[in-house]
């Protein structure tokens, strides 16, 4: 599963608007964002890298002026980190990631009073931006770019959902990569403040991952970074099963 993971992630930093190939690495960024969240490389699984290799990593990431900064299934590259430390890299996050089966999935209904409904307008993925952005502890706006790399999202067939009130408040969201090698990532989930724990995060994160395998995925993966996200994703038929890594320079 760990070789499965890692490479639809490689797959997923192909479908970036600009993809450069650095030897074992695959470097996807977007041109209209700076954010290191979106600006990263990965390992291809179990490649043999070297430290002129990263080297040449970190010189493309300055040809493009974004952060050097790496994710990738600890097990696919055992020992990247010790040669990415000697380079200067410092570890920025480690993760446990979950993978659920068709079999496995269980489907909660949406919670009273939220719908759980496809964005169909600029004005409604602006929304979805704006609601994680704020659950995830920033500001509640949404920029142009983000509002049309949501709407690119949609186009090349990703899933993507707002949870909304019956007053039509936008007050959670989610998405999905596009399936690489029948598995898809599902991320983003996010819930305002004031409306968790009413279960819309289950809902959500369930109801993506439903549309991800009727597209054909044999499976779906996802991280939880503490305990509440982890309770909510096992709910609804999530297992841990390996481990992810984030490092950046400077």
């Amino acid at each position: 599963m760990d070789s499965i993971v890692q490479r639809s992630v490689v797959a997923q930093l192909t479908r970036r608007p600009q993809v450069v190939e650095i030897g074992p690495f695959v470097l996807g960024w977007d041109p209209t964002t700076e954010s290191p969240h979106i600006n990263y490389a990965t390992p291809q699984p179990d490649a043999a890298i070297t430290g002129a290799d990263v080297e040449a990593l970190v010189a493309a990431f300055r040809d493009i002026r974004r952060i050097p900064r790496l994710e990738y299934v600890t097990a696919c590259a055992p020992g990247l980190e010790a040669q990415l430390r000697a380079a200067g890299f410092t570890v920025e996050a480690r993760h446990d990631y979950l993978v659920c089966s068709p079999g496995a999935l269980a489907v909660p209904a949406a919670p009273d009073g939220v719908e759980l409904a496809v964005p169909a307008t600029d004005g409604d993925r602006a929304a979805v931006v704006a609601a994680q952005n704020e659950a995830f502890g920033g500001e509640a706006v949404a920029t142009a770019a983000d509002v049309a790399r949501i709407r690119r999202l949609q186009e090349i067939g990703a899933p993507v959902l707002s949870a909304r009130t019956a007053e039509g408040e936008c007050v959670g969201g989610g998405q999905a990569s596009v399936l690489g090698a029948g598995v898809s990532e599902v991320g983003g989930i996010a819930v305002r403040a004031a409306y968790r724990r009413r279960g819309i995060a289950g809902a959500l994160t369930a109801a993506i991952t439903e549309r991800v395998f009727a597209a054909g995925g044999e499976h779906a993966w996802l991280e939880a970074s503490g305990p509440d996200s982890w309770r909510v994703y096992e709910r609804v038929g999530y297992r841990p099963v390996g481990k992810r890594l984030y490092l950046r320079l400077g």
